[in-house]
C-alpha cells in the first residue's frame, strides 16, 4: 500500500558495499512512498576509497538529496547543526537503514531522532533480533545483510531479493556511453573484470596471488580482454596482477578513470568479475555479473556475500572466523592464506566454462 508522505528521511551510513546492500531497502521505500521528498542522512566518507553515497545513487531517482555528517563526532557544533537541519525540514517519518551497531546505540539514535520532531520511525533495531542477522537452519547459513535490513521494514510489505530489479541502480545512457567509450581498445573480446584492491588489510588476498592466477587463467582465456577497476590508489597494484595476461591480450587499467555507476555500467558488459569482498565485487552484483569473490573470514559466511546463485565465494571458516578484524598480525590472515590459486582457478572455470 502506498501512502501519501510529503518528507521521508533516510539513515544509511557507509560507502559504496553498505549502500548497495541497501539497494533493495531503497527500492521497497520508493514502491511505498513513490511521491514524497526522499532524503538520504549519510556520512562524509571516511576514507579516500570510499565514495559518497551520492555518487553511487547518482540520478538512480531512489533519493532526492542528502544530508551529510561527519561518523562518531562528539563536536556539539556539528550536532546542532544537524538537528537544526532536520528540524527545519520536518520529515514526516524517518527509515532506519543504519548498521547493527548494538541495541544501546540504535535507542540513542531513535532519542535524537525524536529530539528532531520525527515520532514515526521505522527500521530501528532496538532489539537483538532485529541487530542479528538471523542463522538460517534450513540453508545452513547466516541471514544476508540486504535481508536483515528488509525485515527489519516488514511494516513496508514485502519484496523479492531474488528479483533483479530491486537491485537496479537505473544507470543513465550517458553512463553506459562512458562505459562503451571505456571498452573501445577491447573491440569486439569478451570481457573479463578484475578487482584487486581493498581498503582493508584483513581483506587483501595478495597481489602475487591475484598475479598467479591470472598468470594460469591467460592461457585459457586469453581471447578475452582484461579489465582492471578500482579506485586511483589501486592501479599500481592492479597492473602487476595483471601483467602476465599482456603477452596474451590487451589490458585496460581504467582504475581511478570511472565513476562507480560508469564503473557498474561496465561490469554489466563482463562476463564475470574476480577480486575481493569490495566495491566493486557490489556493484557486479547490483548488475548481474557473475562475481568469483576470494572472502575473509572476518565475518559471518553470506552475510556479505554477494546476492544470487550466479557467484562463486571463496570463504574458508577458520577457527578465529568472525574476527570483525580490520588489520590482522597474530594469525596473519591465515583464512585468506588458506585460499590457494587453484581453487579460485577452479571457480573461474566453473563460471565461464
Amino acid at each position: 500500500m502506498r501512502e501519501k508522505l510529503q518528507r521521508v528521511l533516510i539513515y544509511r551510513l557507509g560507502s559504496l558495499g553498505d549502500t548497495l546492500v541497501a539497494m533493495p531497502a531503497l527500492h521497497l521505500i520508493a514502491q511505498r512512498f513513490p511521491n514524497a521528498d526522499r532524503r538520504l542522512l549519510t556520512n562524509v566518507p571516511v576514507h579516500a576509497k570510499a565514495p559518497p553515497a551520492a555518487a553511487i545513487l547518482g540520478s538512480s531517482g531512489l533519493v532526492e538529496a542528502y544530508f551529510r555528517y561527519t561518523v562518531g563526532t562528539r563536536s556539539p557544533g556539528d550536532l546542532l547543526r544537524l538537528w537544526w537541519q532536520l528540524l527545519r525540514w520536518r520529515p514526516d517519518v524517518l527509515i532506519y537503514l543504519g548498521a547493527a551497531r548494538g541495541t544501546r546505540s540504535a535507542r540513542r539514535d531513535a532519542a535524537f531522532f525524536r529530539f528532531c520532531g520525527i515520532r514515526r520511525q521505522i527500521g530501528v533495531p532496538v532489539t537483538e533480533a532485529m541487530q542479528a542477522n538471523q542463522w538460517i537452519k534450513s540453508g545452513g547459513y547466516f541471514e544476508p545483510e540486504a535481508q536483515r535490513l528488509v525485515r527489519n521494514l516488514a511494516e513496508l510489505g514485502p519484496i523479492d531479493l531474488a528479483d533483479p530489479a530491486v537491485w537496479d541502480l537505473h544507470l543513465s545512457p550517458a553512463e553506459h556511453a562512458r562505459a562503451a567509450e571505456a571498452l573501445t581498445p577491447a573491440g569486439t573480446r569478451p570481457i573479463l573484470a578484475v578487482g584487486v584492491g581493498t581498503k582493508v588489510q584483513a581483506k587483501d588476498w595478495g597481489q602475487g596471488n591475484w598475479q598467479s592466477l591470472l598468470r594460469e587463467l591467460a592461457g585459457r582465456y586469453g581471447d578475452h580482454a582484461l579489465v582492471l577497476l578500482g579506485a586511483p590508489e589501486e592501479a599500481a597494484a592492479s597492473e602487476f596482477a595483471a601483467h602476465p595476461w599482456r603477452a596474451h591480450g590487451p589490458v585496460l587499467n581504467l582504475c581511478g578513470l570511472l565513476t562507480p555507476r560508469e564503473s557498474a555500467a561496465v561490469l554489466a558488459r563482463a562476463r564475470v568479475l574476480l577480486g575481493h569482498d569490495s566495491g566493486p565485487m557490489h556493484l557486479a552484483a547490483a548488475v548481474q555479473t557473475p562475481c568469483v569473490a576470494v572472502f575473509a573470514a572476518r565475518n559471518k559466511p553470506r552475510v556479505w556475500f554477494p546476492f544470487g546463485p550466479q557467484h562463486r565465494i571463496l570463504y574458508h571458516r577458520v577457527s578465529c572466523w568472525g574476527c570483525g578484524l580490520e588489520t590482522c598480525i597474530v594469525e596473519q590472515k591465515r583464512c585468506l592464506t588458506s585460499i590457494a590459486v587453484d581453487e579460485v582457478r577452479d571457480a573461474v572455470r566453473s563460471v565461464l566454462g
